[in-house]
């Protein structure tokens, strides 16, 4: 039987993938799809914590809504920043990007 220790595992896991992903990657869009990762992670745990912690109330899936609507923000403004920052300088190598330093 699958239970509650499974569930924090495999969150473990996949938040550990994604954080080697936003420290080892040199391409904007593989980090922006390691923080998804993570982000993912972190909605996995909080759904399992409510279906074995407090399964009456819906808490946990109501934060990993919002976590998923944050989601979609980031990446709609990082995809956005990417697209600004490739127009001009014909990369998305992370060392480029200083352009929005001071």
């Amino acid at each position: 039987m699958i239970g509650l220790p499974h569930y924090i595992l495999l969150g473990s896991v996949l938040f550990s993938i994604g954080l080697f992903g936003v420290l080892s990657r040199r391409n904007a869009v593989a980090v922006l799809m390691s923080v998804e990762l993570m982000l993912n992670a972190v909605n996995i745990n909080f759904v399992a914590a409510n279906k074995f912690i407090a399964s009456d109330a819906a808490v946990g899936q109501l934060l990993a809504i919002f976590v998923i609507v944050v989601a979609a923000c980031e990446i709609a403004v990082g995809l956005a920043l990417i697209i600004a920052v490739y127009r001009q300088r014909r990369s998305v190598d992370l060392s480029d990007f200083n352009l929005l330093k001071w």
